[in-house]
C-alpha cells in the first residue's frame, strides 16, 4: 500500500465526507442532548456537553478542509499528503468517539461512532500509504488511546465544577485540572505527529504529555474512586496508560529507536 496515491485519493474523499458528516451530526445532537440532560436533572452534564460538543464540532469541521488539502496532495503525488491525512484522521477519531459517551449515558442514538469507525480506517490507511513501520504504528496507536482518554479526563471537571461549590478545595481543583488534561491530550496528539515525522524532539513531547495526563488524572481518578464511587474510577485509565507510556519512553531502547528514526530522516 505504500505510496498508493489512488487509494489515497479515495481515502481523502471519504475523509472529506466524514468531516462534513461529523459537523452535521454534532449540530443535530447538540440541543437535543442538552435538553435531555437538563430534563433528567443533570445540569452539570448539560454544561459539559454545551462546551465539549462545540469544541469537537469546530475541530471536527476543520478536518474537512484538511482532507481537501490532502486530496490535492495525493492527486499531485505530494510526499506530505499521507502525514496530513493522519493528522485529520487523528482529530476525527476524537470527534467521533467522545460524543457517543454522553449520548449512550442518556440512551440516545450514537451516530458519531460511524465517523469514529471511518476515521480508524483512514488513520491506519494513511500510515500504511506512508510506509510507516510496525513499531511506530504500535507506539502511536497506544499514544492515541492516551490522547482520547486524557481528553475525556478534561471533560469530567466541567461537570463536576458545577456540583462542587460546597467543597471549595475540589471545586478549585476541578478548575485547575481541566485544562491540564486538555493540554495533555493535545501534547499526546503532537507526540504522535512528531513520531510520524521522525522529529528529534518527539521524546520530550511524549514525556510532557504523560506527566500532564498523570498530574490531572491521578487526583481526579483517586478522589472519585476512594470518596465518590468506591470502585475503580473510569478517570484512572488515562493516567495509568500515560504512566506505562512514560516508563516505555524512558527506556534506553525506546530512545535509541526514536533517535535512529530521526537521524535516518
Amino acid at each position: 500500500m505504500k505510496d498508493n496515491h489512488k487509494l489515497g485519493i479515495l481515502f481523502s474523499i471519504l475523509g472529506i465526507l466524514s468531516g462534513i458528516l461529523i459537523f452535521y451530526l454534532l449540530a443535530s445532537q447538540y440541543n437535543l442532548l442538552i435538553a435531555v440532560k437538563t430534563a433528567a436533572g443533570r445540569a452539570d452534564e448539560a454544561a459539559s456537553v454545551r462546551i465539549t460538543y462545540a469544541l469537537l464540532g469546530w475541530i471536527g469541521a476543520s478536518t474537512t478542509a484538511i482532507w481537501a488539502a490532502v486530496l490535492y496532495g495525493f492527486i499531485y503525488h505530494e510526499k506530505w499528503a499521507w502525514f496530513w491525512g493522519a493528522v485529520a484522521a487523528t482529530i476525527q477519531l476524537l470527534a467521533g468517539f467522545f460524543p457517543a459517551i454522553p449520548a449512550m449515558d442518556s440512551r440516545l442514538p450514537m451516530p458519531t461512532l460511524s465517523v469514529f469507525g471511518i476515521a480508524l480506517i483512514l488513520w491506519f490507511g494513511m500510515l500504511l500509504i506512508g510506509g510507516v513501520e510496525k513499531r511506530t504504528i504500535a507506539l502511536t496507536f497506544v499514544a492515541g488511546l492516551a490522547y482520547v482518554l486524557t481528553f475525556i479526563d478534561g471533560v469530567a471537571p466541567i461537570a463536576k465544577y458545577t456540583t462542587s461549590h460546597n467543597n471549595p478545595f475540589w471545586n478549585g481543583m476541578y478548575v485547575m485540572s481541566q485544562q491540564v488534561s486538555w493540554w495533555g491530550a493535545a501534547a499526546w496528539a503532537i507526540f504522535i505527529f512528531a513520531v510520524l515525522r521522525k522529529k528529534s524532539w518527539a521524546l520530550a513531547v511524549g514525556i510532557f504529555a504523560a506527566v500532564m495526563s498523570m498530574l490531572a488524572g491521578y487526583p481526579l481518578g483517586l478522589y472519585n474512586a476512594l470518596v465518590e464511587v468506591h470502585r475503580f474510577s473510569m478517570f484512572l485509565p488515562a493516567p495509568i496508560l500515560s504512566t506505562i507510556l512514560l516508563i516505555y519512553l524512558l527506556l534506553p531502547s525506546t530512545k535509541g529507536f526514536l533517535d535512529r528514526a530521526a537521524t535516518a530522516s
